[in-house]
Parts: C-alpha cells; structure tokens; sequence
C-alpha cells in the first residue's frame, strides 16, 4: 500500500514528531511505501497567490508535486495538533493550495440529476483517509457534553468537506489526548495503540457519510429528503448511521 503521511508540527522533537517517525517506521516494517509532506520542514508555503486563483490557473511546482503524491497515495494519513480547535494554519493553506478547480472540487456535471462528483465521489475516489490527532485537553473535555465541544463535531468539517469532499473514505480518527502529561510508558501504549490502527488502514470501516449522489438529497437544493433521519438536524444528519468516534 501507498501511504502518504500530511504533517504539520514545526518542532522536530515534538511528541508529533516522534509519533510520525514511528507511523513510517511501523508501516515501512509491514511492507508499505511511505511518503511524507512535512509542511514545516518544506517550507510550505500557506497563502494562495493571486496567479493561482481559478481564473488565472497557474499551478506551481509545488501544488504540482503534492497533488502527484495524492494520486499516488492509496491511503493519506493528516497529522496534525488540534490548535484551535481545528488543524494548524499551514495545513489549511496546504488544502487551499493543493485542492485546486479540477482537483478538488468544480468536478463532473452539474444539473438537476447531479450536482458535481463531491462527497463520495471525484479525483481522490478510491483512496482512504485518517486524522492523527494530538490534543492537550482531557478526552473528557471533548465528550458530547464536553466544554470543547463533541470531537466528531470539531472534526466534522475536516472529515466530511476536506477528505470526503473530493472523494475519499474516511476512517475514524486516532485520537491522543493530554499530551502534556506525556512520559514513556504512555508514549509506548499510544504507539501500540497507533501501530493497530496502521495495520488495520485497509479494513477499518469508514464513517458512514452519505454520498451525494446516491439519492439521499434532493438535487439540486442539496437538502437531506424528508423521509431520511426525520427530526435530525446538523452534522448527524449527514450520517447513514450514528458512528462512535470516542
């Protein structure tokens, strides 16, 4: 298996660090071929140019590179520090960049029987996809009742407009929590726990999104029919049936 491992933390002797070199080395050790975009290490440049925006579609080298390495990928593993309640800012810009008109998203026929190949389908069908996530908070404070709010939902639009959008399936996450309590023993179960879940990228079941295009939604308002999860409202809607990403 292809995997790409999308990584942003800027210190190399971070907790993300060590648990990325671990992700390569443990899947390197199963037989499969590994790359990586790390963000900070790259330079990676954040901010769309205005010569890249659709109108003026000049795609640099570098949105180039990694849009090759996407294609290339049978798996793409993001790994990143929940810092503010989302990804940091060089990887958003990463998706601003690389997602470009024709790759991203503006793909397939809109009309009233279709609305584009998004949400289950488009240029990354096929291939799967997982968050590796660190955070410095209690997994209680991201529990449904949770002062942070529910992780599922936080993760939401990450999971269902960033991977499943052009086409992805989307594993549930790994989750690490309080990371500033960090020492070796708890070092040394996360990476049994990561190392599972790496062995498992094949057949894990995916979050169970509806896909757009499969008669769920009324085209082209793009409107959840009446009849599908009456009463539901929100990101839960969107599921074919409640996951537990806890």
């Amino acid at each position: 298996m292809n995997v790409l491992i999308v990584y942003a933390h800027p210190d190399p002797q971070s907790l993300n660090a060590s648990l990325k070199d671990y992700a390569v080395r443990h899947l390197q050790a199963g037989g499969h071929t590994v790359q990586v975009s790390d963000l900070y290490a790259m330079e990676w440049n954040a901010i769309l140019q205005t010569e890249e925006i659709p109108e003026r579609a000049d795609h640099r080298a570098d949105i180039l590179s990694e849009q090759e390495k996407l294609r290339w990928a049978d798996t793409v593993i993001f790994q990143f520090p929940l810092w503010w309640f989302s990804m940091p800012a060089i990887m958003k810009g990463w998706v601003e960049r690389v997602y470009t008109l024709g790759f991203g998203y503006g793909v397939g026929e809109h009309s009233d029987q279709r609305w584009g190949d998004r949400y289950g389908e488009g240029t990354l069908a096929g291939k799967r996809a997982m968050l590796l996530v660190t955070a410095g908070g209690w997994e209680s404070h991201y529990s449904p009742r949770g002062i942070n709010g529910a992780i599922d939902e936080l993760l939401f639009p990450i999971h269902h407009g960033i991977l499943f959008y052009p086409g992805m399936e989307v594993l549930p996450p790994f989750l690490l929590y309080r990371t500033g309590c960090m020492n070796e023993a708890l070092f040394a179960e996360a990476c049994t726990q990561l190392g599972q879940r790496l062995d498992t990228l094949a057949t894990t079941a995916p979050i169970p999104f509806r896909r757009q295009n499969d008669g769920d939604y009324d085209i082209p308002a793009m409107t959840l029919k009446a009849a599908l999860a009456p009463g539901a409202q929100g990101f839960k809607a969107h599921l074919a049936q409640p996951p537990s990403l806890l």
